[in-house]
């Protein structure tokens, strides 16, 4: 399940490549990122959708870091992968990646087109991990 946080890496990481290209790409290659960064996090999301039926639809919670440890009392962040956050997480990354289908049509030869799948990405990103960060 170390997979899951690859969920929410690969539409950062299209934010961080198309953020520093500051429009120096064609609208092809804008475009390529950005549809790719969020196809591939909804070809992982299957992929996790997958593995959590195979394994009896066990919550499984993935350790990321710990903020604070006071005794035993520990806060961390966590990735939750449970029956309820692989819906929305499913719905999340297959509704981004059909927006960012349309918006690579629609956008075509709009000025900021780059600009706009680099604003995108934080905001996707952001409501992929609203499911599974607790």
């Amino acid at each position: 399940m170390n997979m899951l946080a690859l969920t929410i890496l690969l539409p950062l990481i299209g934010f961080v490549l198309l953020a520093f290209s500051r429009g120096r790409w064609s609208e092809n290659l804008s475009a390529t990122v950005g549809m790719g960064s969020v196809g591939l996090a909804a070809l992982v999301t299957a992929y996790v959708g997958v593995d959590f039926f195979a394994n009896g639809k066990q919550a499984v919670s993935v350790p990321l870091w710990t903020w604070m440890s006071v005794g035993d009392f520990n806060i961390g962040f966590n990735l939750v992968l449970d029956g309820l956050s692989l819906t929305m997480l499913s719905v999340v990354t297959g509704v981004g990646f059909l927006i960012h289908m349309f918006a690579s049509w629609y956008m075509r030869g709009e000025e900021g087109y780059s600009r706009f799948f680099a604003l995108y990405q934080p905001v996707y990103r952001q409501h992929g991990g609203s499911g599974t960060g607790r």
